[in-house]
């Protein structure tokens, strides 16, 4: 049996959604992944342990924090500039206050500036890796552990790159299950544990 004209289009707007739906749903996680693994957008990358190569040359590291709108705490640097040998393993603190009488969570998003240098600055440990939670009037020191990995200077582009801007923008989220007893004046056992 023939498929009429209308017909045929029908499927094949069909056919032509569902495809286009595909690759939207796709774009999302393939973006994430081509990001982190080119460094594209100064996204960072991820190790499990400090460089085994330790170069004379420095490089700065600039810190920088900023909120989302609605976001309550104090959020900053504790430091806001560091030079450090490329390869060396830097630590540096961010402080965040929640000066509300409620228990607010948190988000960090991140990135390095300028791009070419996202794919050689490794985070060994972050605050950013998960959610914070800070209860009313609570303060925080928040450490990232981080190294600019020596490939650096093999790189035509990054190589001529001599200051690093990691930022941080903090979004206010969800709390966490477990923490509506703390909202409503619970005790305050479990904030130890999921910070």
């Amino acid at each position: 049996m023939a498929m009429s004209g209308p017909q045929k289009t029908v499927i094949q707007l069909v056919g032509v959604v569902v495809v286009m739906g595909g690759l939207a749903w796709a774009s999302v996680p393939f973006y994430d992944w081509f990001c982190r693994v080119t460094g594209f957008g100064g996204v960072t990358q991820v190790a499990d342990a400090g460089s085994d190569k330790v170069l004379e040359d420095t490089i700065k590291v600039r810190f920088d924090a900023s909120k989302d709108r609605g976001m309550p705490w104090e959020f900053r640097p504790v430091e806001r500039i560091m030079e450090l040998k490329i390869g060396e393993t830097g630590l540096a603190f961010y402080e965040a206050y929640n000066p509300t009488d409620r228990p607010v969570a948190g988000q960090a998003s991140y990135n390095v500036a300028p791009y070419s240098a996202g794919y050689y600055f490794e985070k060994i440990q972050c605050f950013c890796f998960n959610e914070q939670v800070l209860q009313p009037g609570e303060r925080v020191m928040m450490p990232v552990t981080f190294f600019v990995d020596p490939e650096i200077v093999e790189d035509p582009e990054a190589k001529y790159v001599h200051t690093i801007t990691l930022s941080y923008t903090f979004h206010e989220i969800d709390l966490p299950e477990g923490y509506a007893a703390l909202d409503t004046g619970g005790t305050s056992g479990a904030e130890t544990e999921l910070n």
